[in-house]
């Protein structure tokens, strides 16, 4: 697919709040339409090579950040490919050049904002990319039996079988101020797709970022998941997914929700369904009911992505994902409606 052509003007102020897939490929598509786009990116990540970095280290997690700054990149393809680079064996196995590079700037700066910010100037990034906190946090799972589950991987991976599980930070985290600023001045506030309890709500319980959307004036727009996920959001559609971030921001928060209605192919649909992965369905009557204005159309990208054998040691790929240039149109339709 060809790319749209470059905006000439700054356009509507769009913050992007999330971290993983779903967040690249919002930003990825926004880039071409706005460029006042700021990435407040989830910062609890402990798997892979993040995991590896903050372990031994001590390091903030770069892996969510790293891919955020690649989004809006506007260097040669080649810098990119470069950032996004795994190493596929030896000692640097399975960690990529950019989580290094971020480790490697915030020793040299004592600053990972700081760190942040270079890497930015160094890829010729489009807005700016802001950790959600500067706190080194780690997200916890309490369950309805009192017993915990610790760690942004072994939750998002885990299966925990319990409606409205109930999370919190460790350490006590604090918003970062420039993320909260950028919520205030923004036109339109989007919450990207991605691992609801895994990548998403690490960043929303942040403390000061429910108070930060409910008190915005921007237009607050969630973007649907296209499949559940087996153990923890078994049976959701989209107005339960829905329901769960409003949970997390506030009722009533939400102005839009977008959502798929394309079907994937069967035979799509079948290997998913292997892994107990089923496409996330639509209650009409639900959303009829709603305090937001439901969204649904296609969204789903014709491109079938590969997995890079350097990846599957510690990422999971997917093969059905939104179509970046579709998502950043709908947006931009909100903004102009």
């Amino acid at each position: 697919m060809n790319s749209p052509t470059k905006p000439t003007s700054h356009g509507p102020k769009i913050v992007v709040i999330g971290g993983g897939t779903g967040t690249f490929t919002t930003l990825s598509g926004l880039k071409y339409y706005a460029r006042d786009i700021t990435a407040v990116v989830n910062m609890s990540d402990d798997g892979g090579s993040t995991g590896i970095l903050r372990d031994e280290l001590g390091a903030l997690p770069p892996g969510d950040i790293r891919q955020c700054l690649v989004a809006l990149s506007e260097s040669d393809q080649i810098m990119r490919d470069l950032f996004n680079y795994r190493f596929e064996e030896g000692t640097f196995g399975g960690h990529s050049f950019g989580n290094i590079f971020l480790t490697a700037l915030e020793k040299t700066t004592g600053s990972f904002a700081k760190a942040v910010q270079t890497a930015g100037e160094v890829l010729k990034i489009t807005g700016h990319v802001i950790p959600v906190t500067l706190t080194d946090v780690k997200l916890v799972l309490t369950k309805s039996d009192g017993t915990s589950i610790h760690g942004e991987w072994q939750i998002g991976n885990g299966v925990f079988d319990e409606a409205k599980p109930q999370l919190s930070l460790e350490p006590a985290a604090m918003l970062n101020p420039e993320a909260a600023a950028a919520i205030a001045a923004a036109d339109i506030v989007v919450i990207a797709p991605g691992n609801l309890y895994g990548s998403l709500a690490p960043a929303l319980i942040v403390p000061g970022l429910a108070e930060a959307l409910q008190s915005t004036e921007a237009a607050i727009v969630y973007i649907c998941n296209l499949v559940t996920k087996p153990g923890q959001t078994d049976g959701f559609k989209v107005h339960d997914y829905a329901e769960e971030i409003e949970r997390f921001i506030g009722q009533g928060a939400l102005n839009y929700v977008i959502y798929n209605t394309h079907k994937p192919t069967k035979h799509l649909l079948d290997k998913y369904a292997q892994e107990g992965e089923f496409a996330v369905e639509i209650d009409p009557d639900a959303l009829k009911m709603a305090n937001y204005e439901p969204i649904g159309t296609d969204t789903i990208s014709d491109t079938l992505y590969k997995l890079n054998p350097a990846d599957q040691r510690f990422i999971p790929r997917t093969l059905i994902r939104h179509d970046s240039d579709k998502l950043a149109r709908l947006i931009m339709r909100i903004y102009f409606s």
